[in-house]
């Protein structure tokens, strides 16, 4: 596998993972799923600029 792909399953896990619908995060509001999402804009930018 290369580090591409790692880097892939590991935000979308971390995406199911901040969505506010589990009892454990209720109270963290949308912050988790956010603060993902930048990381992700900064992934795509570094993909397509071809850092990665």
């Amino acid at each position: 596998m290369t580090l591409t792909t790692i880097l892939i399953i590991i935000v979308i896990l971390a995406l199911i993972g901040a969505v506010p619908a589990w009892p454990h995060s209720r109270s963290w509001g949308y912050a988790p799923s956010g603060i993902l999402g930048v990381v992700v804009v900064i992934l795509l930018i570094l993909l397509l600029t071809g850092r990665i």
